[in-house]
C-alpha cells in the first residue's frame, strides 16, 4: 500500500495539469486576498452582511474560494486521476503487475485527500496571516448566531469553520470520482459533476453547500444544524460505498 500511494504521489505531481492547477490556485487565492482587502466587508448569506476585521476574515477567504474549489480545482485533479490514466493506459501498466484494485482506488483518495488537506490548512493559514496583517485589528469580534470571542477563541473557530470546509471537500471528491468511474470520457464526467453539484440545490436546500459550502458552514455552526452533519455523513459513506462496488466491477484494462 505504502508503494502504491508513493507511486500515485509521484503521477499526481508529474502532470502538467496538477502544476497548473497549484499555480491558479495560487493567483485566485492572491485576487481573492486583494478583494476581500478593498471590500473590507463580507456576507455570511446574502441579507447577512459584515464587517471583517482581524480575526473573522479567514473564513470568508474560503467563503470566496469555495466554487472555485469545487467546480474547477477538484474536478481538474480528480478527473485527471481518474479518467485521465484510464485514457492514457496507466492503470494497464500498474494492475498487470497485480496490485489490488480496492489498494490502487484507496491509494487515489488518500492521495487526493492529503492534497486537498494541505491546501485547506495552507488556506486557512493565509487568511489567519493575511487578516491580522491587513485587516483592522479587533480584539474581539463574533460570527452568525454567535457570542463574541477573543483572538483566541475566534482562531478555534475559524480552524473548526476550514475542518468542516475540507470534510465537503472531501464529498466533492466522493461524488466527483463517482462520477469519473461511471463516466470514463473527461469531459462528460466534468459536465456531470457541474450538474450534480448544482443539482444539488434543487433536491433540498440540506445540499446547498455543495454549490456554496461557506454559507451552510456559518448557519451549520451557529445553529448546530443536524440535517447538513447528517445529510454531509451520508454523501460521503454512500459515495465511497458505491465507488468501491462500480470500482471492483470495472474493466480498466483496455
Amino acid at each position: 500500500m505504502k508503494d502504491l500511494i508513493l507511486s500515485e504521489f509521484q503521477r499526481t505531481f508529474k502532470r502538467k495539469k496538477t502544476i497548473v492547477a497549484f499555480v491558479l490556485y495560487g493567483f485566485v487565492l492572491l485576487f481573492e486576498c486583494f478583494f476581500l482587502y478593498q471590500m473590507d466587508v463580507s456576507f455570511y448569506d446574502p441579507e447577512h452582511p459584515v464587517i471583517l476585521n482581524s480575526i473573522n476574515t479567514a473564513p470568508f477567504l474560503m467563503r470566496e474560494l469555495g466554487l472555485f474549489l469545487h467546480f474547477i480545482l477538484i474536478p481538474m485533479l480528480v478527473i485527471d486521476s481518474f479518467n485521465g490514466e484510464y485514457t492514457s493506459g496507466a492503470y494497464r501498466l500498474v494492475l498487470i503487475r497485480h496490485q489490488s484494485r480496492i489498494k490502487l482506488l484507496f491509494s487515489k483518495w488518500i492521495v487526493l485527500g492529503t492534497i486537498f488537506f494541505g491546501i485547506t490548512m495552507f488556506t486557512w493559514l493565509c487568511g489567519t496571516v493575511f487578516g491580522m496583517v491587513f485587516m483592522p485589528f479587533a480584539r474581539e469580534t463574533a460570527f452568525y448566531q454567535t457570542g463574541t470571542m477573543n483572538i483566541f477563541q475566534g482562531l478555534l473557530y475559524t480552524l473548526l469553520f476550514y475542518l468542516l470546509a475540507f470534510f465537503i471537500l472531501i464529498a466533492v471528491i466522493g461524488l466527483c470520482s463517482l462520477i469519473c468511474i461511471i463516466m470514463p470520457n473527461p469531459i462528460l464526467s466534468f459536465t456531470a459533476t457541474v450538474i450534480v453539484l448544482v443539482g444539488g440545490i434543487y433536491i433540498n436546500d440540506v445540499f446547498d453547500y455543495l454549490f456554496v459550502p461557506s454559507d451552510t458552514l456559518f448557519k451549520a455552526m451557529g445553529e448546530f444544524q443536524v440535517d447538513f452533519f447528517i445529510s454531509l455523513f451520508l454523501i460521503i459513506v454512500i459515495s465511497y460505498i458505491i465507488n468501491i462496488a462500480l470500482w471492483k466491477k470495472k474493466q480498466w484494462m483496455r
